[in-house]
């Protein structure tokens, strides 16, 4: 139906002077410039021409209101009347209504689609409904117009949408605002099934208003601004599949239109506007036919209407949602689960199997591994239909899914794991990442915690080992920087004072040969607690060397006070004492001339500057080890020992 602007009437006498009434005979027919009011004066009947096209003369019903003139039926919409003169509509002897043009041609005919036979003296009757019937004298109905319905459907009449599982009754809109027309949208029940309307663009699917459910069934309602409420129905008779709805009492005139852009709309009337007003309107945003969301896509009209993907989905291109959705996870035989999307109009390429209880049509997808999906609605209030389930399941690709907030149903949907199993198996992954964490974390912690412990128990053992040297400095400064290591990290060095790294002892105690840091060779001297090197000696020993810098003299690396432990860390000289080659008949011969010369000037260099270039007397002991171009003086003893070149 559409709304016409600047209808009117073409009238060969005035209309105001014509007496009308809501009877059509043979022996009163109908023509230009009357019209058939129904009794209570709802609808009218009569000819009319579009603003746009003056000269073709149409028959319709419409609306009997001030403002607008609403056109909600033609009968011969697509055979126009040219010439206006001598055309009437009337009853035959046969009881068949037509309507013939000035030359006697029939334009349109109503057609008894009954088998009852037509005795003489039928009457074509406008209903307040706004249904035109033709009807024999006992009454029988032989031809209607809600059965052949243009592009509306009227509150309280029943439109026949199948019969004999045929295809019947269809919507089809008006070509153009002024145009009544064939359009190129229809309306009507799906072909391969009596479970779903469609809007039809051409041979095309446009978009499914409706699927069979138990709401639909047992009256979906809707209600406007303007307090209209409508009630919705389906049910069977027989072989014919009908739809109806209803208003409430004192409710506005409401009409259900399908109009030339294919849009299906509840409108109401407003009785302060005199004009129609839309209470609901679709297709909206998303909610088309396959296109717009793609397969596995659903338009979610609960709000703003948007596409979005079921769980356990994500979007196959987020820049083109037509593509539809895609598994994040593949399906696998025995192992998957069914989730619950409530409030869905279910998809389309359904396969119905019949006679099934709610258990059993669960039981039908589960164990079968193509299907992806079921849902199953009880259809009891529909009528005499035989079997009462509705058990559809998919194999396919999900198509032409919709979410609302208030309508649908539940859809049983096919995962590849459940939310349980999904977070076991996400516990499964992020337990043992989140315990090696953990230890790691505590690892971390407690050697922080250990390392920092030791950085204060080494200042604290550095702070105690400068305040011994440096108590009674006679020989200099009371702030030299002594080389401090820890005695954790000589024990380490030294296997803990290992006898296989001992080098060798004397009085004072024992040299061990040790690796510092695991990359440095290192000679420590061990003071032993009997020695006869005191603790003014070790002083002394410590200080005098930190304080001599001389390429000829061994260099002390560091030094130790742990409890009463007192440790010398020299640089290690490999080569071992002088006296072991001097004194060895089989080794003496390796000391030739040449060597021997670089010994003596080595140990001489060496002397001289203790003697007399240092800025302490030092008086040395005897020669200690030697290496090649190297020599000492006291072993590793209180002056250490002297290189030599």
């Amino acid at each position: 139906m559409a709304k016409l602007h600047g209808f009117f009437l073409l009238f060969l006498i005035l209309p105001f002077f014509c007496e009308s009434n809501d009877q059509l005979t043979q022996a009163t027919p109908l023509s230009p410039g009357n019209m058939l009011i129904s009794k209570g004066g709802v609808f009218a009947l009569g000819f009319f021409s579009p603003t746009n096209s003056n000269k073709s003369l149409y028959l319709g019903i419409w609306y009997n209101i001030p403002g607008e003139r609403t056109v909600v039926w033609v009968a011969n919409r697509d055979n126009p009347i040219s010439n206006t003169s001598s055309v009437n509509l009337t009853v035959t002897n046969s009881s068949e209504m037509v309507l013939f043009d000035s030359e006697g041609r029939t334009i349109w005919m109503a057609v008894n689609t009954t088998t009852t036979a037509g005795p003489h003296g039928a009457v074509a009757v406008l209903q307040d409904s706004g249904n035109f019937v033709l009807r024999l004298p006992n009454d029988t109905v032989i031809w209607q117009s809600i059965d052949h319905p243009t592009d509306t459907i009227l509150p309280n009449t029943r439109t026949l949408l199948s019969y004999k599982a045929q295809v019947f009754g269809r919507l089809v809109a008006w070509k153009g605002p002024d145009d009544p027309s064939t359009g190129d949208f229809s309306l009507g029940i799906d072909p391969s099934s009596n479970l779903q309307i469609f809007i039809w663009n051409g041979s095309l699917p446009y978009r499914r208003p409706l699927v069979v459910n138990e709401v639909s069934v047992t009256g979906g309602t809707y209600q406007s601004n303007t307090t209209s409420i409508m009630s919705q129905d389906l049910f069977y008779n027989g072989d014919k599949f009908y739809f109806i709805y209803t208003v409430s009492d004192g409710s506005p005139y409401t009409r259900v239109l399908l109009d030339y852009r294919g849009n299906l709309s509840i409108l109401s009337w407003n009785n302060t506007t005199l004009s129609w007003t839309v209470a609901s309107e679709t297709p909206t945003g998303c909610d088309f036919y396959y296109a717009s969301c793609g397969p596995f896509g659903y338009c979610d009209v609960s709000a703003a209407p948007t596409c979005q993907c079921p769980d356990g989905f994500e979007l196959v291109d987020s820049h083109n949602l037509s593509r539809g959705c895609k598994r994040k996870e593949a399906l696998r035989c025995g192992k998957n689960y069914f989730t619950t999307m409530p409030n869905m109009k279910v998809p389309d390429k359904f396969l119905h199997i019949r006679n099934r209880s709610v258990d059993q049509c669960a039981s039908e997808c589960t164990r079968n591994c193509s299907c992806v999906a079921y849902a199953y609605a009880n259809l009891s209030n529909i009528g005499t239909m035989g079997d009462t389930s509705r058990c559809l399941v998919w194999t396919g690709d999900l198509i032409d899914m919709e979410k609302s907030s208030f309508a649908g149903e539940n859809l049983y949907f096919r995962l590849g794991e459940s939310p349980v199993q999904r977070k076991s198996n996400l516990l499964k992954i992020l337990l043992p990442i989140i315990a090696c964490l953990l230890l790691v974390s505590f690892g971390a912690l407690v050697c922080t915690c250990k390392r920092r412990g030791q950085r204060e128990k080494n200042k604290l053992q550095k702070k105690m080992m400068l305040d011994y040297l440096n108590s009674t400095d006679e020989v200099g400064d009371k702030n030299i920087e002594f080389p401090f290591i820890s005695f954790e990290n000589i024990v380490i060095a030294t296997n803990n004072f290992s006898d296989c790294n001992m080098l060798g002892q004397g009085g004072f105690g024992k040299v061990y040969k040790g690796m510092l840091d695991g990359t440095k060779e290192v000679a420590i001297k061990r003071l032993s607690k009997g020695s006869g090197q005191g603790t003014e000696e070790f002083r002394n020993e410590v200080v005098l060397i930190a304080k001599l810098q001389h390429k000829n003299l061994v260099k002390l690396i560091g030094c130790c006070i742990h409890e009463d432990e007192k440790l010398l860390v020299y640089e290690y000289l490999p080569n071992k004492s002088l006296d072991y080659f001097l004194f060895d008949s089989a080794r003496k011969s390796m000391l030739q001339w040449p060597t021997r010369l670089k010994i003596i000037q080595g140990v001489a260099r060496g002397i001289l500057y203790l003697h007399q270039d240092s800025r302490l007397t030092i008086i040395h002991r005897d020669l200690c080890e030697l290496r090649p171009g190297h020599a000492s003086l006291g072993g590793h003893g209180p002056l250490g020992c002297f290189h030599i070149g």
